[in-house]
């Protein structure tokens, strides 16, 4: 009885201690394993490229703007956390210049942020850079393709439909399951859809879409971010220019 209620007790402590330790360290990485296949899960499988080859079928030119122009519209992001909405404009300088401005709502704030080239410059507020796509979705956006062909690149046609994979799968790995793609769509009014794929999976991708003659639509989706930024354009002016004013950057502090 004396071994059974008194020196026996520390051990059985510590037994019940170390019992729950490992417990709960499983726990904490099944919350993990659970967390990583959910996320996983957000971003969709990517299908298949739909259409057939064809030797007459080449990847349309880069697009764009072939003039100056400004072009306004009406904004909305939405993330789990944060909800916005309000007007823009666009300032577009051919080939490779593009300034944005966003405006809240009720004029509570704004920001801004600079395109050139393959380069992003966000040095208004950091909502503008929360929900702003990578650069080559960003410019896949005003219609303007930026990834070069790369050595792998598919073009296949679907109907009126042009649809190519860009990207280099790592040396020795085949199968579209595998490495970085840009996926484009294109139809006779140009792009259409882009995709970021990362291993087989849809991470990221815009979509340009006509509501009217003359205006247009464009969604930015981040799967696993679960961000979405939807503009609506209004107007779009062709201009002789813009002040090289717009295009200075505040020196950094």
């Amino acid at each position: 009885m004396i071994g059974a209620t008194g020196p026996d007790r520390p051990h059985r402590r510590r037994r019940d201690r170390w019992g729950r330790w490992r417990a709960a360290r499983l726990g904490r990485a099944l919350v993990l394993v659970a967390a990583g296949i959910l996320t996983e899960g957000c971003a969709p499988a990517v299908r298949a490229l739909a259409g057939t080859p064809s030797r007459a079928v080449v990847l349309p030119a880069a697009g764009g703007a072939a003039s100056p122009q400004l072009i306004r519209f009406a904004w909305r992001y939405e993330d789990e956390t944060f909800e916005a909405n309000g007007d823009g404009a666009v300032r577009v300088q051919p080939p490779e210049r593009a300034r944005l401005d966003f405006f809240l709502a009720n004029g509570l704030a704004g920001g801004y942020a600079i395109l050139d080239g393959d380069s992003l410059h966000v040095p208004g507020i950091d909502l503008v850079r929360r929900f702003l796509p990578p650069v080559p979705l960003l410019w896949g956006t005003l219609g303007r393709r930026v990834v070069p062909p790369a050595p792998d690149t598919i073009v296949r046609l679907d109907g009126d439909t042009v649809r190519a994979d860009i990207g280099v799968r790592p040396p020795g790995v085949a199968g579209e399951r595998s490495g970085r793609v840009w996926r484009l769509h294109y139809t006779p009014q140009g792009l259409q859809r882009m995709e970021r794929i990362e291993e087989g999976r849809v991470v990221e991708a815009i979509w340009r879409e006509r509501v009217a003659d003359a205006f247009w639509r464009m969604r930015y989706v981040h799967e696993r971010g679960k961000r979405r930024l939807t503009i609506t354009v209004r107007d779009t002016t062709v201009t002789e220019g813009f002040d090289d004013a717009i295009w200075r950057r505040p020196p950094a502090r």
